[in-house]
């Protein structure tokens, strides 16, 4: 491998994604526009054009945004690589650390230094999302004091939870020798299972406030759902979606015993209760056909794949130089190795989206399929209707776009299924 093959494949995978990003988004973009002024058949009698509208003008200015991000994020990748940011970056911690505090802590600052730099250059974009065009449309919420209070949170989750895996993985790959792509593997499986067993009950209760469901009416409702569909959950939870966004959402989160079911309150306050027990039987149906533990399975099963291939890479000297980085001589590349496949990763991953989208879309279908086998058909087409109304999602968007990126099928689609 020569490093002039693999700064040309860079350049070329990220213009031909850059390529067909913009060709998706001017398709979507012109289906929006031509039909914003007429609510498409299906839904006429049941939407409002002013509603329909508002949906077209929010999907035109998430798609004007997008295409900014992507532009910046393409030349930041340029900047990382070609350029020559992360090599200068890595020589000056380096310099300042490895020989002071040793090999790990340079490392371990390496990817700190370069999340702090990135997660600046990503704050104007992120308070523009929120602040202007979130706000624009009705759908923020969120006050600066929270939004920043977030960010520390999150700093220090990153701190504490993150840094500890991070040196683990460091650790592996330095003494595991060739072969530590999989113990590296073993370690993540670990971490990701264990997230998942502790985020609804220690993590997201620092973000978000949790009560439990106070309608004892739809308390029963749900229960007795769970009770025919053969599911248990450590309880039902109400959380205080409303402080940060005017979107509506369900979930199910934790794993094994540690499941629990949680609503948004701005959820409660839109849907009837038969409508809420209709969309926690979609979420169920998921469980049913046990697509979270197909996509957990499948996750693993890529993150091997990808750790084996960065196994491969990480040996390689064209891998660093080709991606504008001399590799360290007398410290470990192990970080470097990590941030050069973080960073180039994405430009090729693109192309597989539509594969990951297509079988979204099927287990959403056979998740609405088993709903309405356990509630009323009508009642989770009368909620899919309201979800999209109060999310600002089109009602028609360009199909190529849709089966490029959408994870749900288009409203259209769904409601008829649920007819048929």
């Amino acid at each position: 491998m020569q490093p002039l093959t693999v700064s040309l494949s860079l350049v070329a995978a990220l213009i031909a994604s850059q390529a067909v990003k913009f060709w998706l988004a001017g398709r979507q973009a012109r289906s929006v526009r031509l039909h914003r002024n007429a609510v498409p058949a299906p839904f006429d009698a049941t939407m409002a054009l002013e509603a329909h509208q508002r949906a077209a003008d929010y999907t035109m200015a998430r798609l004007r945004f997008g295409m900014l991000a992507d532009t910046l994020a393409a030349v930041l990748l340029l900047a990382w690589t070609l350029l020559g940011g992360l090599d200068a970056l890595n020589s000056l911690v380096r310099d300042a650390v490895q020989p002071r505090w040793g090999d790990l802590a340079y490392q371990l600052l390496l990817f700190g230094a370069f999340a702090l730099i990135s997660g600046l250059v990503d704050l104007p974009l992120e308070l523009y999302r929120v602040f202007r065009l979130e706000q624009r449309f009705g759908f923020n919420r969120m006050t600066l004091p929270l939004f920043f209070s977030d960010m520390a949170k999150g700093t220090v989750l990153a701190v504490a939870i993150g840094a500890p895996m991070l040196a683990a993985v460091l650790w592996v790959m330095h003494t595991a020798g060739t072969a530590w792509w999989l113990w590296a593997w073993v370690l993540w499986v670990g971490f990701v299972l264990l997230m998942q067993v502790i985020f609804p009950t220690w993590i997201a209760p620092w973000f978000n406030r949790f009560e439990p469901l106070g309608d004892s009416a739809l308390v029963e409702r749900v229960e007795s759902l769970m009770a025919r569909c053969g599911f248990t959950a450590k309880g039902l939870f109400v959380m205080d979606g409303s402080r940060r966004s005017s979107h509506v959402n369900a979930y199910f989160g934790g794993l094994g015993r540690a499941k629990r079911v949680v609503l948004f309150d701005t959820l409660l306050s839109r849907l009837a209760g038969r409508e809420v027990e209709a969309v926690l039987a979609h979420e169920l149906g998921h469980f049913h056909h046990k697509h979270v533990l197909v996509m957990t399975l499948r996750s693993f099963a890529v993150g091997l794949v990808a750790l084996a291939l960065l196994g491969w890479l990480a040996r390689q000297p064209a891998f660093y130089v080709g991606l504008g980085v001399a590799p360290n001589l007398q410290a470990p590349n192990d970080a470097l190795a990590l941030l050069l496949f973080m960073l180039a990763a994405p430009s090729f991953l693109f192309f597989a989206s539509p594969l990951s989208a297509r079988w979204s879309r099927k287990a959403e279908f056979e998740a609405d399929a088993y709903a309405r086998a356990q509630t009323d058909g009508a009642d989770l087409a009368s909620a899919l209707l309201k979800l999209h109304e109060d999310n600002g999602s089109t009602l028609t968007p360009d199909p190529v776009y849709a089966r490029f990126y959408y994870s749900h099928p288009p409203a259209s689609e769904r409601l008829a299924a649920l007819k048929t």
